[in-house]
């Protein structure tokens, strides 16, 4: 049952990010990319302290709580 699911064009994004996401873990493991999600979260906080550094910030957050998230659920 190896089958390719077909992601819509707008979801693309989302599916990407989520891939990154496990790929990191399983490079790294739990403890590490909950550390790692914990890091790139702080230095997303202080990037968007910045109105110019919040473009980048912002993502960085989302980036590492989602990192956190899968780290520490599964």
């Amino acid at each position: 049952m190896d089958e390719k699911r077909k992601i819509p064009f707008l979801l693309w994004p989302l599916w990407a990010l989520f891939q990154l996401v496990l790929w990191i873990l399983k490079l790294t493991g739990r403890l590490v990319g909950a550390i790692l999600g914990l890091v790139i979260v702080l230095v997303g906080v202080v990037l968007s302290i910045t109105l110019i550094g919040a473009v980048i910030g912002i993502p960085l957050v989302l980036l590492g709580l989602m990192l956190m998230i899968k780290a520490v659920l599964g």
